[in-house]
């Protein structure tokens, strides 16, 4: 999972659907080398017969292969096959050793000067699932030994003053280094895919907390602020109205303990070291939104600033994402009035229209509207509206005070969540 991309920012619940690989993809590797050296036997003994059209065959038989020596020699070529398929998945080289000595040893009865590609096919099958699920290393050891092999009968034969297929034996030759190539090809392609997926989950990852790290910022910033205000409240009454303190100091105490609960929440997730749970798993609909900003006017009004708020449009449930960002938006907002704005009051706009929803937030104080030290509350909330590509302005009014709007494009009516 990517980072969320402008207008997509809505969360699914994670379905995982498992699907079982195809068919021939579950075939075991020996299997594949069994039947292509089966292959290559059955066209070894058709192209030494005379087909239906041909007037004699495409080759003649040495003279050992109808003979029990030359029948013998195929059968043991066969059991070396056979053993090396069922060690290719285990000990890929010894089995590919099995396969070059079975490929010479299947070659001596029929009389040619060189290692046919029909006796070469179960080596050439070999190669190319070493080069796609072995190590590099282990890949290039095992071309070489096969080019090796190829070699090294040519030469022998040469030294024993016999007739040599070179010019076959190079086409042999092309077809091993093609199927290395192919497997090579595939194995880089599956851990180019692996290092996506690995760039994907960390980014995802990086995102998440991001977000989270945006939560703790705003609840933090905005809790604070309601404690610094209700405790100025309690010190200025605490000997003239102690009722009153006293349930000043009651709301420091709530809000002290939702904070803390939050923190608690949010630094747990932070914690986890899982990539695949923290981005996907994350639930967005227990996070406050527009349902609280009622609650979050009373308890900014009980800190000391008024705030009003204006409902317009038909009130409907939105996508989380949404939902949530609309309701950070005003709580830092709201905030930075408490904060920086030096007023008594504000008032916060929520309009439900068709294909969007439009807050703002303004107030009649002196103040600029940023968090002073930071920066960060115009820029987070510039962020969240920008991830779901919305507008956002946030300047002083020319009659004075401050100006925070924000315009949020809803999905169209009837497409879900």
């Amino acid at each position: 999972m990517t980072a969320p991309a402008p207008g997509l920012c809505r969360r699914y619940p994670l379905i995982m659907h498992v699907t079982p690989p195809p068919l021939l993809k579950r075939v075991p590797p020996g299997v594949w080398t069994t039947a292509a050296w089966c292959a290559g036997l059955a066209f070894t003994f058709l192209i030494r017969v005379r087909l239906p059209g041909e007037s004699a065959p495409t080759v003649v038989a040495g003279a050992l292969l109808y003979r029990w020596d030359g029948l013998t020699f195929l059968v043991l070529a066969t059991g070396l096959v056979l053993a090396g398929s069922a060690l290719l998945p285990r000990r890929p080289l010894l089995s590919l050793a099995l396969f070059l000595t079975a490929s010479v040893i299947a070659t001596l009865p029929l009389g040619v000067g060189e290692i046919p590609l029909a006796q070469f096919l179960a080596v050439d099958m070999t190669l190319y699932f070493i080069a796609s699920t072995a190590a590099r290393r282990t890949g290039i050891v095992a071309a070489a030994a096969a080019l090796t092999v190829l070699a090294g009968y040519l030469t022998v034969r040469l030294l024993m003053s016999w007739t040599v297929g070179t010019a076959a034996e190079l086409a042999v030759a092309m077809t091993a280094v093609i199927a290395w190539l192919v497997g090579h090809s595939v194995r880089q392609a599956r851990e180019h895919a692996q290092t996506l997926i690995d760039r994907s989950t960390a980014q995802a990852v990086t995102a998440e907390r991001l977000r989270i790290s945006r939560e703790l910022h705003d609840m933090v910033a905005h809790s604070i602020g309601i404690i610094a205000l209700q405790a100025g409240a309690a010190r200025r009454v605490i000997e003239t109205q102690p009722e009153q303190a006293r349930d000043a100091l009651g709301e420091i105490e709530t809000v002290g303990r939702e904070t803390l609960s939050g923190l608690r929440r949010m630094l747990g997730a932070l914690r986890s070291a899982e990539p695949e749970r923290s981005p996907r798993t994350a639930p967005l609909d227990s996070a406050p939104g527009l349902a609280d900003v009622d609650r979050l006017a009373a308890t900014t009004t009980d800190a000391g600033v008024r705030v009003d708020v204006r409902w317009l449009g038909g009130r409907r449930p939105l996508p989380p994402d949404i939902d949530m960002s609309a309701y950070r938006i005003i709580q830092e907002a709201v905030t930075n009035v408490v904060r920086h704005a030096g007023t008594a009051s504000c008032e916060v706009t929520v309009d439900f229209r068709d294909d969007e929803l439009t807050i703002e937030v303004i107030d009649r104080g002196g103040g600029r509207g940023h968090a002073g030290g930071s920066g960060y509350g115009l820029v987070g909330m510039r962020e969240r509206v920008g991830l779901l590509r919305g507008e956002f302005s946030a300047a002083p009014r020319p009659e004075g005070g401050f100006r925070v709007a924000a315009r949020l494009p809803l999905p169209p009516a009837g497409t879900g969540h």
